[in-house]
């Protein structure tokens, strides 16, 4: 007997629509994902989300789609929310270098945002592929929690190049060593206990720094190569950048910030995506891998108040329908909700979280109402047939945003769990 009409419009759209996955395990077959490659068509940049990090399910999925992407698609490069300078010795490791142990040391001090998987994948792959793939860090060095990522090469660089501007970047450097974290929730209370002098010196130093960077081109990159100027100036660009992600998130934090403040580093790492398709092999696609907030199209708004322009409406601006973002997200089950804690090794401890059962207007109301279990569905088509959801999950709450407009597919499992094999000092 057919179902009965629901009385949503867009719940019964998705029932209609939505296509049943059957796996949620890695190396499972991929023809399940078959749809998918209708739904992202000649897209340059397929993103990935998730609502929450730390999620086992979205882990394996993740995979899973990497997987389908590289082999059935034929994508190049993965691009994670990971440290734009950080990402190349990983890049360099992907591609054959050292040994499969070598992985350990690169990831010491990162926070634990299941790179590592995708990764000894990539280099498993590698090893008997015609066409390698790539991975590339997007994100501002140590996402937010240091400076020195950035800034240590940039010295190495400048020391050959202009050794007149030492005395600059080894001031910059010594301010940044003295607040140094692991992450952004340890850094960024650091930060905001120095005194203003020092607060201000850093910002001038990698101002004048940038500046003297661009207006003295021709001569670095006389005295050098293009490939080193132009790497050097946007591993400069994260490290002002994220500077500049302190002053924003302390005015937040006090009350007194600017509207939407906080965007100067989805604006990076949106930036470093189109700088890696531009210098990655022609004809390059990538895979990128980043939390919903960071992929969606619209922008991010709490309470009424505008947050912040991500990632994913910038990468729209530039490349239109080429860029395709794809959210992750579950009905029910738990979510590893981030508390800042400046005990904790990486300023935050994790806590297991219940997940409140969807609220009305969700995407996850509308999965569930139309009885979907693990399954895809693309929104694209929707957007001019039916009213869609007006928020969707956001760790443990819900981002209020036109879901049609901020995502072009939505991958949904029935339910979350906390990942168990976290870094020891972040779990729960």
């Amino acid at each position: 007997m057919p179902a009965s009409p629901h009385p949503d419009p867009f719940t019964g759209w998705l029932r209609d629509h939505a296509a049943p996955l059957t796996h949620l395990d890695p190396e499972a077959p991929l023809d399940d994902l078959e749809p998918l490659r209708d739904l992202i068509g000649d897209a340059r940049v397929v993103a990935i989300g998730e609502h929450s990090h730390f999620i086992d399910e979205f882990i394996r999925l993740r995979r899973r789609l990497l997987r389908f992407l590289v082999e059935r698609c034929g994508f190049t490069v993965l691009a994670f929310e990971y440290g734009f300078s950080e990402g190349f010795p990983l890049d360099a490791w992907a591609q054959g270098e050292g040994t499969d142990d070598d992985l350990e040391g690169h990831l010491a001090e990162a926070v634990p945002v299941g790179v590592d998987d995708p990764l000894r994948w990539i280099r498993r792959h590698n090893a008997a592929a015609p066409r390698p793939v790539r991975f590339a860090g997007i994100d501002i060095p140590a996402a937010g929690g240091s400076l020195l990522p950035a800034l240590t090469p940039v010295a190495d660089y400048l020391r050959d190049i202009d050794p007149e501007t030492l005395p600059a970047i080894e001031q910059a450097m010594r301010i940044a060593g003295s607040f140094a974290g692991t992450s952004a929730a340890s850094a960024a209370p650091a930060w905001a206990r120095l005194p203003a002098a020092d607060q201000d010196a850093l910002t001038a130093a990698l101002t004048r720094l940038l500046i003297r960077f661009r207006a003295v081109e021709p001569l670095y990159v006389s005295r050098g190569d293009r490939r080193d100027y132009d790497l050097a100036l946007r591993r400069l660009e994260g490290a002002c950048q994220a500077d500049y992600g302190f002053r924003a998130m302390a005015g937040l934090f006090a009350g007194n910030g600017l509207t939407a403040d906080t965007t100067a580093r989805d604006v990076y790492m949106a930036g470093s995506v189109l700088w890696h398709l531009e210098r990655f092999e022609p004809g390059n696609r990538i895979v990128l891998a980043a939390h919903n907030a960071h992929i969606q199209k619209t922008p991010i708004s709490f309470n009424g108040q505008l947050t912040g322009f991500p990632m994913g409406q910038h990468l729209r601006d530039a490349l239109g329908d080429a860029y395709f973002a794809l959210g992750l997200t579950s009905t029910g089950g738990h979510t590893g909700e981030m508390v800042r804690d400046e005990e904790a090794r990486f300023g935050f401890r994790i806590e297991d979280t219940a997940l409140e059962p969807p609220e009305p207007d969700s995407v996850e109301a509308a999965f569930a109402g139309a009885g979907l279990g693990l399954s895809l569905a693309g929104l694209r088509p929707a957007r001019t047939q039916v009213p869609g959801p007006d928020r969707i999950r956001l760790q443990s709450t819900f981002l209020h945003t036109p879901v049609l407009d901020a995502f072009d597919g939505i991958l949904h499992t029935p339910a979350a769990t906390v990942a168990r094999d976290l870094e020891e000092g972040t779990t729960p």
